[in-house]
Parts: C-alpha cells; structure tokens; sequence
C-alpha cells in the first residue's frame, strides 16, 4: 500500500509518497540518512494508478519505499540510475522544470 500527500508550494505541487510500512521509520547506511516523518508523507491510501496520476501532475515529488519508487520507475517518473538505496529502502526525488 502508497501513502501519498498532496500539498501545494511555490514550486507548483508537492507529492510525497512511501511505502505505508516506512511511514516513521529512519533509514540509515553510510552517510545516508531518511526520516519517513508522518508529518510530510501520512496521506491518503491510493492505488497504483491514483499514485501515477499524482505523479503526472506533481512539479516536485519526494518518494520512499521499494514499492513506491518501482512504480515511480516503471512508470518514467524516475530513472533507475538516480534512485538512492538507504538500507533496508528506497529513495527518489524529481523536479519538473
């Protein structure tokens, strides 16, 4: 299951999206660290297509998770080469200009 917020900035729309199991979970490997803030990524339940849609409309999206950044790859949201292994998850981010 994606947890998915939409929020709207000066940049245009903001999606934040992870894996419901990430959700207040820290990641750390390295010099690598993410926090899965309930603050930021708590939203909606979608499904796979209502998180692509999301996805085609956002300007920026900040992504954790396996599942979530797969689809976001799939999908070509996110190249397989920009995506960040942080122990046992995923990050991605992208902006479009």
């Amino acid at each position: 299951m994606i947890l998915l917020s939409e929020r709207r900035t000066e940049r245009g729309l903001l999606v934040a999206a992870c894996d419901a199991d990430a959700l207040g979970e820290t990641y750390a490997e390295g010099d690598l660290s993410i926090t899965v803030n309930e603050s930021f990524y708590d939203g909606e339940e979608v499904e796979k297509g209502d998180f692509v849609e999301a996805l085609g409309r956002a300007n920026v999206a900040n992504l954790v998770g396996p599942r979530t950044v797969e689809l976001a790859v799939e999908a070509g949201f996110v190249e397989e080469a920009n995506v960040l292994d942080i122990a046992e998850t995923r990050h991605a981010q992208f902006l479009r200009m």
